[in-house]
């Protein structure tokens, strides 16, 4: 069976490190960027199975990243899963119309954000009939 491939998009090194490693462990492939530019440039090189996203990035927020994906046709069936410190109502509301999959606030426990991925990407499988 292929693993499934993450992108991380986290500006911060330590987390993107953490992050990378907490995922690798449970058997994903996972590639870390640090910009929303980088981002998008590689989900057009090879689309990732899912896309673990930070909301504040230094090029072009996480909100733009996921209204960019989820407006291309080729890249719209990809979940997104906003993994910020970002908390206000405001932020979760905005983050479900520019069409997040899931919204996780930092800290975070790591069960939590491998649980929302195991069920976003078991949701993916079924409707593409894997």
């Amino acid at each position: 069976m292929e693993k499934n491939r993450i992108l991380v998009v986290e500006d911060e090194e330590s987390l993107l490190k953490l992050e990378s490693i907490l995922f690798t462990s449970k058997g994903y492939q996972v590639t870390g960027v640090r910009g929303g530019k980088e981002a998008l440039a590689s989900i057009a090189e090879q689309a990732p199975d899912i896309i673990v996203l930070d909301l504040m990035l230094p090029d072009m927020d996480g909100f733009e990243v996921c209204r960019h994906i989820k407006e291309n046709e080729a890249t719209r069936a990809i979940p997104v899963v906003m993994l910020t410190a970002k908390k206000s109502s405001r932020d979760l509301e905005h983050g479900k119309q520019v069409g997040a999959n899931a919204y996780i606030t930092k800290p975070f426990k790591s069960i939590k954000v491998l649980e929302v991925i195991e069920e976003l990407l078991g949701n993916q499988q079924e409707k593409e009939g894997r």
